[in-house]
């Protein structure tokens, strides 16, 4: 089965890595406008060949799309010409849109997915084999898929351990919003409000594991989560507008000096980890 995976940064670099390592039954074509990502990926061996023809990649049996969500919807445009047997998956962070803007002529073909799963770093020296193994990926809207495809996409995803749940997209969004793109905005600000300081290197001096902890993913890569932003945009407000009110109330207890209340409230947070 030929595989042309359409972006080599930390999600197309891992799925390579990851599907080279489990079977021989999978030929890996890797195609990046980023000529560094390309020649990282074929010293890295992430991907078995390179190509420059994107008519290469819309040849292969599967496509895989681990590009930005905006790259994503304006490819899926250009793809009405593929095969009728031919299965395109993205793994997109935002999903609703993505789905929406997919051709209703290839809609079959497309199976739209989001793998939980990442870190800070993005590029091809970024992969790590084992990225997807245990961590959830998320299917959306799979009525819309052919039946072929779904078989397809569920072998691929089982091949690479992935742990598989199925979700509507509007519903996907919503959920993402709060456990994943709200907190990236979040850790966006705390950096930002470090780095405003008068001596910021001072400040970083003294940083622990909770603050790089909770700063780690503010060093995503920008350009991926504008475009997210962008897309869940409703959602991401909806979320950060609960954020913002609860962060209120501690504020509030804080200047109260309501130290009973503040404890209350702590103690309410800690029961999260009875559901992780």
């Amino acid at each position: 089965m030929k595989i042309g995976i359409v972006g080599l940064g930390l999600m197309g670099g891992s799925l390579g890595l990851a599907l080279k390592k489990i079977s021989k039954k999978y030929n890996l074509l890797g195609f990046d406008h980023n000529p560094s990502h390309t020649r990282d990926a074929l010293r890295l061996k992430l991907v078995d060949a390179i190509t420059e023809d994107f008519q290469d990649i819309k040849a292969c049996d599967v496509i895989i799309l681990t590009v930005p969500v905006d790259a994503i919807i304006s490819i899926a445009q250009t793809l009405t010409d593929i095969s009728g047997h031919c299965t395109i998956i993205d793994f997109g962070s935002s999903k609703e849109k993505i789905s929406n803007a997919i051709p209703q002529t290839v809609r079959k073909n497309f199976v739209t997915s989001h793998p939980m799963t990442g870190t800070e770093k993005f590029g091809p020296t970024a992969a790590i084999e084992a990225l997807y193994d245990e961590k959830t990926m998320v299917i959306c809207d799979i009525e819309k898929s052919g039946d072929f495809q779904k078989g397809v996409a569920l072998t691929i995803f089982k091949d690479i351990n992935a742990k598989i749940v199925f979700m509507d997209a509007k519903e996907h969004d919503r959920h993402a919003a709060f456990i994943s793109h709200m907190p990236h905005a979040v850790s966006y600000a705390l950096a930002k409000s470090v780095m405003g300081q008068e001596d910021p290197k001072s400040i970083l001096a003294l940083a622990g594991g909770g603050f790089k902890d909770m700063s780690r993913i503010a060093k995503s890569s920008p350009k991926m989560w504008e475009d997210i932003f962008r897309q869940n945009k409703t959602n991401l407000l909806h979320s950060l507008e609960h954020f913002n009110k609860e962060l209120a109330r501690c504020q509030e207890f804080i200047e109260n000096e309501q130290w009973d209340e503040l404890h209350d409230w702590m103690a309410e947070a800690n029961s999260l980890h009875d559901i992780l």
